[in-house]
């Protein structure tokens, strides 16, 4: 049998301030406190109240899951509860509430590691042949995007939107610290590699202003731009990790075709 041992709620702090590359200065003086005092708290030679474990977190940007780690470490009960998406009340509402509204357009919820949590009728589209049954585990946006056996034979620009999904899971990763995150990243970073470079495609004056998504469909090729959106100021570490992510035409045509399947 073996034990482990949580970190200090010292160690923790330091990891995080390290991670966010800040100095103890910096975040001494955005936290309202001494950069002595804050070096007796990483070192474990002062213990940090419940107040001053907010104002560093705040600082720092910790996410709401690795939170909870920190106040245990520091005696105090976990401050977040983690709610089932379902129990979210009028914040799932205000999510389906997105993506009804977002119809004809496609929109979907996701977690931190981009698995499904709801998502509008237009979806169908977007996914096409890949399905997702109730007795699956959850079902990974990127995983189904990328993979050989999900929609990569039908993204036209793959080597393009890879390079872009990659370094949006890298990011996160970083922001997070996700375990998850980084198994992600590297089951993606597995899959087959499109040889050469994307030839241009349509898509109009969004070539110029984001990476779109262009995707073959049995209505032709569509070409897709997408902006995130994310809750303010949640206390609920199942808010916290959700965005929304909406999809919008990214030339007239595409536009013109998503009109069409609405009616």
């Amino acid at each position: 049998m073996t034990t482990t041992t949580a970190p200090p709620v010292g160690v923790l702090l330091r990891r995080w301030r390290e991670r966010r590359r800040r100095s103890q200065l910096d975040v001494a003086l955005a936290a309202e406190l001494s950069t002595r005092h804050l070096s007796c708290v990483e070192t474990g030679r002062a213990n940090p109240s419940r107040d001053l474990i907010r104002r560093l977190c705040d600082e720092l940007d910790v996410p709401l899951r690795e939170r909870n780690p920190i106040y245990l470490a520091a005696g105090f009960a976990p401050v977040h509860r983690e709610r089932p998406f379902d129990d979210l009340g009028a914040a799932r509402d205000a999510v389906e509430a997105v993506l009804t509204g977002h119809e004809p357009n496609p929109a979907l919820a996701v977690n931190v590691r981009w698995e499904l949590l709801a998502a509008n009728r237009a979806m169908g589209l977007f996914l096409g042949d890949v399905r997702h049954g109730p007795s699956d585990p959850p079902f990974n946006v990127l995983k189904a995007t990328l993979g050989p056996d999900g929609m990569a034979g039908r993204v036209l620009n793959l080597a393009q939107w890879r390079a872009h999904v990659l370094r949006r899971v890298r990011r996160q990763l970083d922001r997070t610290a996700d375990t998850g995150l980084a198994e992600l990243l590297a089951e993606l970073e597995s899959y087959p590699a499109p040889e050469g470079t994307d030839a241009p495609g349509p898509g109009g004056e969004a070539q110029d202003l984001v990476v779109p998504l262009r995707l073959a469909s049995e209505y032709g090729e569509l070409a897709l731009l997408y902006t995130t959106t994310v809750f303010g100021s949640p206390r609920d570490v199942t808010l916290d990790e959700i965005a929304v992510e909406t999809f919008f035409p990214a030339d007239g045509r595409t536009a013109e075709l998503m009109r069409g399947l609405a009616g």
